[in-house]
């Protein structure tokens, strides 16, 4: 019986000089610890989930961390049974994760304010809150926090047209989250752009959450953009 592999999700909104370069380093390192799976690079940053050894996945997290712009990127760990990855795939893209908002909107200074899991969990049974997943509809109706509104969108890159439908939320304290992290670093500057001043984002989203607190306030299960398709909230 094979060992178990583990998982990296990663990301980091950082000034990245010479994306292609990166790229091409990422990829032999990537390459040389027998690792696969899908790395976006951008002047913007680097989004990256991989899948390999535990020896392996330990030497790729020293090696990002020796990079200084990258010394503080935080990696959420799960585990699978067999590769979730068919391949290796190292690109570089005018953005990590689209939302085609333009340039004025900066994720390093423009994000919302992040709430470790447990304050999130306190929130929401204490204080008068709105949930909101920035996620795409398939990945809310395979689970979300009960409550949550969920916008009907097929493409993160649609949430800025149908931003007008939530005016109503402008003076409500809005609780947004995604799968790890990286969309509501854009989304709550997006929210904040347009008004909305009571914005927090859910540290490390849904996976950091399930590691941290469990699966209270969860309903269903968490898409994964890999082969594993959803994973259980709560258990790695």
């Amino acid at each position: 019986m094979s060992a178990r592999l583990t998982v990296l999700l990663y990301y980091k909104y950082v000034r990245v000089d010479d994306p292609a370069a990166l790229m091409r380093e990422q990829r032999e390192l990537c390459q040389s610890l027998g690792l696969r799976g899908r790395i976006l690079i951008g002047a913007e940053g680097i989004n990256g989930t991989v899948a390999g050894t535990e020896s392996a996945t330990n030497a790729y997290q020293a090696a990002l961390h020796a990079r200084p712009e990258f010394h503080d990127v935080v990696f959420k760990i799960s585990h699978a049974d067999t590769q979730p990855f068919p391949k290796l795939e190292v690109k570089v893209r005018r953005e990590i994760v689209t939302l085609g908002a333009g340039d004025a909107l900066d994720p390093t200074k423009d994000t919302a304010p992040h709430l470790p899991p447990a304050e999130w969990k306190r929130m929401i049974e204490q204080e008068d809150v709105v949930l909101f997943d920035v996620r795409n509809r398939y990945e809310s109706e395979v689970g979300r926090f009960k409550g949550a509104i969920t916008p009907p969108i097929e493409n993160f890159r649609e949430l800025p047209a149908i931003l007008p439908q939530y005016q109503d939320l402008k003076d409500k304290k809005v609780l947004m989250y995604c799968t790890g992290g990286i969309r509501c670093e854009k989304a709550s500057a997006l929210f904040r752009q347009a008004g909305f001043k009571n914005v927090y984002q859910l540290e490390g989203g849904i996976v950091s959450y399930g590691e941290q607190v469990g699966d209270a306030h969860w309903e269903g299960d968490c898409f994964v953009f890999d082969e594993r398709m959803t994973v259980p909230v709560g258990t790695t």
